[in-house]
């Protein structure tokens, strides 16, 4: 049996004095103090209280108890009961397992929690509350329904409705309420309806302006006598101080949400098939109903008069539109109107939308896969015209290389790092030669090639080993040269450095003459491009299903001198007012790399030198586009867009980790995954289900967006989108 201790000590005969003293202190200071909150410390406490010093404080407190919180609560209600507190329910709200208290005009709230790690302990925890809309109890009333935040108090006496009458009566007026006449609300509520005879009771109206800083409405006190000789008694605020007219404070899930309602709150979304709107008001139901009904009229919801149901504690109405029905239910108890109002979306119109999405997935995939057709055709074309360009004789050994391994004769652009052991270079030679240049070169120096599945007439990765030693070469078509890049233990050189000089131009273009072609625009193209061209092809990069463009290239091959084509490009773009920027501009006799500044957006110009013409790459990037269409990758980062144009899923490999594409994703109705990565080049595997997995790989620069659309065959097309 748990018993009890006060929190205040008796103090030894010694510190009588210094207690008096203190106390008259105290008392001074508890006289200016806030006298509706009560002071917990002061509170009893369950024997056993292990005090938490760190949670202690005038209004708050918590301490354990040895017993587990199923013994712990009924023995605070027995408590803080014989202390003079009255335990009461809020209407229409779960309790959780704390407590809510009054006393006089103070409250109290209790809360528990099992002690830490210990099922058999609790923790206990006084926190106290203020009553802002104080009414008095009376003696030994049961089941208590009351709000501490508005004048609401329901409960049952056994005294006699008299009695209870005489008692509300004198606390009331104690209170600071005066009783109100049928002629004082006729005088300020002219339409107001009041009846002070009820069948076995009476009603009396109460009025207040303020009421402890806090502006009360008039009150109506129903006492009435029930047929087991209790009294039932309710105080709540008047019908006709109500809301008369609820307006809309906001729409929620495309549902009106009206005011006045103290919570409120949706499941669904305006999409959703079916959706809800659900909460309470102190309004009663006819002006729940008038609000529903204007509203939801204005909204093009018809009335239907089936299912209808209306009295004065529930009614239930349903709606209907072209697309949708709804249900609205309304239930009055206490002092609230709980509302309920649910709204679904029609069979057919649920059908409706689903064609409406299928034959949108239908012409996505249909221009989807007749873009990727087009694109792989033109792709196709432009590599063999590229590929028509590289040179198929056989080749022979640079003189002078100062790496460890060959390099070709006609290596351009050579970057080798002794250290880390890296080489790469570009050469005018196919695929194919190169291939046959190094395995030839390298079995002749005991060099062993190992398999490899990459070898295609675009790319091949050739993997080489000797004496614990390994080479990695990747050659691989891009534009009208090769790129070739070398890895591996075999390249490092202790203690050595290739010359600076060795990457460098021989010479600049400025200053140097040369014979200036006249050459003229072709007013036909959407980039400046000249009329004496012997190949050209202009691409805009957008994702298939999409007329967005987030980018545009020109590429073209003049018959002209490099820096004829050069002025003209300088003329041409400054025209469109493009404007040239001198940072990381790279001009050399053979090769120029300008950047520019378009209205558009940022562009770059590329010049180069291929079989005595001028090869041209223009692109110009539309980064509102991209940034509209979520494209744009972060800055100095490179994006991939995933797509999957078959009927299986696919997952794609690249810089460990795996991309799970769906079937049918990377269109409109349904986004496909996207990645960021570091500028650089990237080997990657496809494995698309039922299929064998294939190898590739693509190179990505900073601030470009690049998308892998994979074909129904397993095919990856790479569309340089940004």
């Amino acid at each position: 049996m748990l018993g009890t201790m006060r929190g205040t000590l008796v103090p030894a005969r010694s510190q009588l004095l210094a207690l008096v003293l203190a106390s008259i202190a105290a008392t001074t200071i508890a006289a200016r103090a806030d006298d509706g909150l009560v002071d917990v410390r002061t509170l009893p406490r369950l024997e056993g209280a292990v005090e938490n010093p760190a949670r202690t404080e005038p209004h708050s407190l918590g301490y354990g108890v040895p017993t587990p919180v199923t013994i712990t609560t009924p023995a605070i209600e027995k408590l803080l009961a014989a202390d003079g507190w009255v335990e009461y329910l809020r209407p229409l709200e779960e309790s959780g397992g704390s407590l809510l208290f009054k006393k006089g005009k103070q409250g109290l709230f209790v809360s528990f929690t099992q002690g830490l790690k210990r099922p058999d302990q609790s923790v206990v925890s006084y926190n106290s509350s203020r009553i802002n809309a104080d009414l008095p109890f009376p003696a030994a009333a049961t089941n208590i329904m009351f709000d501490d935040r508005r004048p609401y108090l329901g409960c049952v006496s056994a005294a006699s409705v008299d009695a209870n009458l005489d008692f509300f009566r004198k606390e009331l007026i104690a209170s600071g309420w005066s009783p109100l006449s049928d002629a004082d609300i006729a005088a300020r509520w002219p339409n107001a309806k009041t009846a002070q005879k009820i069948e076995n009771g009476m009603r009396a109206y109460y009025g207040q302006d303020t009421h402890g800083g806090y502006p009360q409405p008039p009150i109506v006190l129903s006492l009435q006598r029930r047929g087991d000789g209790n009294t039932s008694i309710e105080i709540k605020v008047a019908p006709f101080a109500l809301p008369q007219d609820l307006r809309v404070i906001r729409d929620t899930v495309d549902l009106p949400e009206p005011d006045h309602t103290p919570s409120f709150g949706s499941t669904g979304s305006r999409d959703s098939t079916s959706r809800k709107v659900e909460g309470v008001t102190v309004a009663e139901i006819p002006v729940v109903l008038a609000f529903y009904r204007r509203e939801l009229a204005a909204r093009n919801w018809k009335e239907e008069a089936g299912g209808a149901v209306v009295s004065d504690n529930e009614a239930t109405l349903n709606f209907s539109s072209p697309e949708q029905t709804a249900t609205l239910k309304l239930s009055r108890k206490y002092d609230l109107t709980t509302i309920s109002l649910v709204a679904r979306v029609k069979e057919a119109a649920l059908a409706a939308r689903a064609k409406a999405k299928k034959d949108a997935d239908d012409k996505f995939m249909t221009d989807a896969m007749a873009t990727a057709k087009q694109m792989m055709a033109a792709d196709e074309v432009r590599r063999a015209a590229q590929a028509a360009n590289l040179s198929d004789a056989p080749l022979q050994a640079q003189a002078g290389a100062k790496t460890p391994v060959p390099l070709p004769e006609n290596a351009e652009n050579i970057e080798f790092d002794a250290e880390d052991g890296k080489l790469e270079f570009d050469s005018a030679s196919s695929v194919k030669t190169i291939a046959t240049f190094y395995r030839e070169s390298l079995k002749s120096q005991g060099w062993k090639e190992q398999p490899s599945v990459i070898n295609k007439s675009n790319m091949v990765v050739m993997e080489f080993s000797k004496a614990g030693k390994k080479l990695s070469f990747t050659a691989m078509q891009m534009g009208s040269k090769v790129n070739v890049s070398a890895d591996g233990s075999g390249l490092v050189m202790a203690n050595s450095k290739p010359d600076a000089g060795d990457n460098q131009a021989s010479s600049a273009l400025a200053g140097k003459s040369a014979a200036v072609a006249n050459l003229e625009a072709d007013p036909d193209s959407a980039l400046p491009l000249p009329k004496l061209h012997t190949m050209s092809s202009t691409e805009a990069g957008k994702l298939p299903g999409t007329d967005i463009a987030f980018r545009r290239e020109l590429e073209a091959s003049i018959p002209a001198e490099l820096n004829s084509v050069l002025a003209f490009y300088r003329s041409e773009l400054a025209k469109r007012g493009w404007k040239e920027s001198a940072e990381r501009a790279v001009i050399k006799p053979d090769q120029v790399q300008l950047a520019f500044s378009s209205p558009d957006g940022p562009a770059v110009l590329k010049l180069g030198r291929n079989n005595d013409e001028t090869t041209v790459n223009l692109a110009q990037k539309n980064p509102a586009a991209a940034a509209k269409g979520d494209v744009m990758p972060k800055p100095g980062q490179a994006k991939l867009l995933f797509g999957n144009l078959g009927d299986s899923e696919a997952a794609v490999i690249i810089n460990k980790q795996t991309i799970k594409i769906a079937a049918g994703a990377g269109g409109p109705q349904a986004k496909g995954p996207t990645l960021e990565l570091p500028p650089g080049k990237y080997q990657y595997s496809l494995k698309v289900a039922g299929g064998p997995v294939r190898n590739n790989a693509i190179e990505v620069a900073a601030d470009d967006a690049w998308g892998l659309m994979i074909a129904p065959d397993g095919d990856v097309l790479s569309l340089h989108v940004y």
